[in-house]
């Protein structure tokens, strides 16, 4: 085993091959490590989140290094047959790579089964062992758009898409059976230890398949806030769901936490209530009822429209109050790109899987909400006290600046050259219009260049990740990450610097601050190890 850091709370553990990883896996389950939180498996390594103030990272390790990895194969679990339409637009390029027939890439495909070595990349997404010969790499250039339902091969692995989503690996059929569906007891169709046999079912048409739609539950009839207009995006968000890496589902959350913090304990609620996340401004809404709100996050102007004709501008971080009929909006930020409103006794919604949050890259959650969307609160009961201490933690950053923000080198900063490692830290990275939630995009004048060329089984990846595909254009992974990816990760942002990256603006610079070197993870001398 080799042991990597990810950030201040993660380990990678690399092994040799797919059946060493899946057999320590399944011995940290049988009987789990101090500290340890959740384990991401993949192909070659597992991502174990801990907690460093319950065991050290080289004590952790030590402890993992001791566990016996000769345990006998998984038992074969429940079949699925999945029905396959062979029309991939990879197909024939597969076929050329391999040097047989489109029919025998067909027939290889069908002929054996396929077990589920592990879930990643998005809810529903299996990787599939029992590749048949049909090895292949992904594609030099990834896709924008992956259709929901394709059928795809990338190294030794088979992968199903379960809804539209960027993506490199090489499309050969699509299937109508759906992965995901939020609507069964079970959403994720193949789980950990199932196996799947692909029927060809020729070449036809298939009609596109859809994922399952997110919840709606914005039309309540009592207390509510009418939306006039949501602005580019507001979503309801609160601290995420972590803990569900066996589904494929990432935490998720909101993208500036101490804001979200803040504007609970403004109005009083619990810190981790649900609040409604807003881009670049924009919200505008009628409240019908009495409640008391707070605006946190980015410098946002707020205007309250009264009924009798009264124009208020509440304070940031501050409580304030609604009656029946003020009209509310958000302006366009001075500064930051997101803003966190929370209203005491909190929102009516749904959980989904036992949050609010919603992953715009699962799907998973309550949609955007939309024009005429009538959202519910609760009448307080009880409840602490507003607070009227709140501040913003950082300066908000500004598109004309430069932000810089602090990184720990690894887990894969070995892949890189030298001048790749110094240019990280140097040059300036400029925020791309293509950021979202998923990530920041950036750019730079030069590109990061690798020191090693081949391709990385894919491994888990975790929220403030700097992932570098082939062009060397660094994207930093935000909280609707892809829960596993397949290239490689040259530094993780710190903690601390999280919630910043988040309120950071399309055409601002960001320069990395690496808090260390990067070292591989030694092994604590066995006194030192946990019992």
């Amino acid at each position: 085993m080799r042991f990597y850091p990810v950030g201040l709370d993660g380990l990678l553990v690399e092994l040799a091959n797919l059946a060493q990883t899946l057999a320590l896996f399944d011995a940290l389950e049988r009987a789990p490590a101090l500290g340890v939180e959740q384990i991401v498996p993949a192909a070659q390594t597992l991502l174990v989140h801990f907690r460093p103030s319950t065991v050290s990272r080289e004590a952790l390790a030590a402890e993992i290094a001791s566990r016996d990895i000769s345990a006998p194969k998984r038992q074969a679990g429940k079949l699925i047959e999945i029905p396959v339409h062979y029309n991939g637009e990879d197909l024939n390029d597969v076929a050329q790579a391999l040097g047989i027939t489109t029919d025998e890439v067909i027939r290889r495909h069908t002929s054996s089964d396929y077990s589920v070595a592990f879930c990643g990349f998005a809810p529903g997404f299996a990787y599939l062992s029992g590749s048949a010969g049909l090895v292949v790499p992904r594609r030099s250039s990834p896709r924008t758009r992956i259709p929901a339902g394709a059928v795809a091969l990338a190294g030794g692995f088979s992968g199903i898409y379960p809804q539209a989503s960027p993506g490199g690996w090489q499309i050969i059929g699509v299937t109508g059976t759906r992965m995901w569906d939020l609507q069964r007891e079970e959403p994720a169709l193949l789980q950990p230890g199932y196996r799947v046999r692909f029927i060809d079912a020729g070449p036809a048409a298939q009609a596109q398949v859809s994922a399952a739609a997110p919840h709606q539950s914005f039309t309540a009839r009592g207390d509510c806030l009418e939306i006039g207009s949501p602005g580019l995006q507001t979503l309801l968000q609160d601290l995420g769901r972590p803990g569900r890496a066996r589904q494929g589902v990432s935490a998720s959350g909101a993208m500036d936490q101490g804001a979200l913090r803040a504007a609970n304990r403004a109005v009083g609620n619990p810190a981790g209530s649900a609040c409604l996340e807003v881009l670049m401004g924009g919200l505008s809404f009628t409240c019908h009822g009495h409640g008391l709100a707070a605006v946190t996050g980015a410098d946002t102007p707020i205007e309250v429209h009264s009924a009798s004709g009264e124009v208020l501008r509440p304070a940031l971080y501050a409580p304030f109050a609604l009656h029946d009929g003020d009209r509310v909006s958000l302006q366009a930020p001075k500064a930051g790109l997101r803003s966190y409103l929370a209203i005491r006794g909190g929102f009516n919604h749904t959980p989904v899987l036992g949050s609010a949050a919603s992953d715009t890259l699962a799907h998973v959650g309550p949609a955007p909400l939309a024009p005429g969307d009538r959202l519910g609160f609760n009448a307080p009961v009880g409840g602490a006290a507003v607070s009227l201490h709140e501040q913003p933690a950082f300066a908000l950053p500004r598109s004309d600046q430069v932000i810089t923000l602090d990184v720990l080198m690894g887990p894969r900063s070995d892949w890189f050259t030298e001048a790749a490692l110094v240019l990280l830290s140097q040059q300036a990275w400029q925020v791309t219009a293509q950021s979202n939630r998923i990530g920041i995009r950036l750019a730079g004048e030069q590109s990061l260049q690798r020191a090693i060329d081949g391709e990385l089984p894919s491994e888990g990846t975790r929220v403030g990740a700097i992932q570098v595909p082939p062009s060397g254009q660094p994207v930093l992974f935000l909280r609707d990450h892809p829960l596993t990816g397949g290239y490689p990760v040259i530094a993780v942002v710190a903690p601390h610097h999280l919630d910043l990256a988040g309120q950071i603006p399309v055409n601002a610079r960001v320069r990395f601050n690496p808090l260390g070197a990067f070292e591989p993870v030694r092994p604590a001398p066995s006194s030192e190890s946990p019992a």
